[in-house]
């Protein structure tokens, strides 16, 4: 039987202070003053790194506001606020910026015997952001959102995880048989966004950087809540699974060398659709919430090796 035992602890990362979570099966690693960065998620027991590196480029804080590409590009972030840059406000007067506030900002960070505690306040607008980081078992990290509104009216927002997920092997995109078709809101190559796309039966990303780039939408909340990548020659397996209750939507990203240096894949479960809060708070998907009030939600993260339909009861 596996050592179901954990640990949390202090450690460095390219120079940069970072928290490890670890057992017998996973090691996950965090930046808080890269925006709670996820830096790395590996599965111990093959040696799968999923997330992408920063390669080349510099991995170091930016200043608040900064557009996101000009940043290192890797890991894990946390897209708040909003993703696309936008007003609200009864004028337009509260200006966000690209890919949300909390990315870009330090995060405060407190390690408990099982859970890595992290949190940040915003900028523009009264919220406070905390996200728990804990394994469960052997082979789930799990992540529990909060977000309380620190202020004296209701609190739009959106939020989606932008994990970039390196592409190392010719890797099965896994979509439940709900989510068939999608909304294309991005292709580099048609210039312009709307149209449907069926989403084949073996979708299969290559490492071949094109550069070009497509993003996708479930074009309504979601029955079933969980997405996937496959590698085909590993067979390692990464799923991420959620409460459709409560983060109704989800995204594909596909960057094929467009915005990053090599071939990665967003799979980002979201609240609000899509990407822009002014969207968002038009078509009434946006989350509002009431003065003082505050609201959670978790994502779980599941790493393996051959099968994982037995994930998905």
């Amino acid at each position: 039987m596996e050592n179901l035992q954990s640990s949390l602890y202090a450690d460095k990362f390219q120079g940069m202070a970072s928290v490890v979570l670890e057992n017998a099966v996973i090691r996950a690693e965090v930046v808080p003053e890269l925006g709670g960065k996820i830096v790395s998620l590996r599965y111990k027991s093959t040696g799968k790194e999923w997330l992408i590196s920063s390669g080349d480029r510099p991995l170091k804080s930016l200043a608040y506001g900064s557009v996101f590409t000009e940043a290192d590009m890797s890991g894990w972030d946390e897209c708040f606020p909003t993703i696309n840059a936008c007003a609200i406000g009864k004028n337009n007067e509260i200006l966000l910026p690209d890919h949300g506030e909390v990315w870009s900002l330090p995060w405060s960070s407190v390690m408990t015997e099982k859970k890595l505690i992290g949190s940040v306040d915003g900028k523009r607008l009264p919220y406070r952001l905390t996200r728990e980081i804990e394994l469960i078992g052997t082979s789930t990290l799990r992540l529990t959102y909060t977000i309380e509104n620190r202020g004296a009216i209701p609190l739009p927002f959106l939020w989606t995880a932008h994990p970039q997920f390196a592409i190392d092997e010719p890797t099965k995109l896994l979509l439940p048989s709900t989510m068939r078709k999608l909304l294309c809101v991005f292709n580099s190559q048609q210039g312009e966004a709307g149209s449907s796309f069926i989403v084949p039966d073996n979708w299969l990303i290559t490492s071949e950087a094109s550069g070009e780039g497509q993003k996708y939408y479930y074009p309504s909340p979601v029955s079933e809540a969980w997405s996937g990548l496959y590698g085909q020659q590993s067979n390692n397996y990464l799923l991420l699974k959620t409460d459709a209750a409560t983060v109704p939507y989800w995204g594909v990203w596909v960057d094929k060398g467009m915005c990053n240096d090599r071939t990665t894949v967003a799979l980002e479960p979201g609240i609000g659709y899509y990407d822009s809060l002014v969207r968002a708070i038009s078509n009434g998907s946006a989350h509002m919430l009431a003065a003082r009030e505050s609201t959670s939600w978790h994502l779980d993260i599941v790493l393996g090796y051959g099968e994982f339909q037995q994930h998905l009861s």
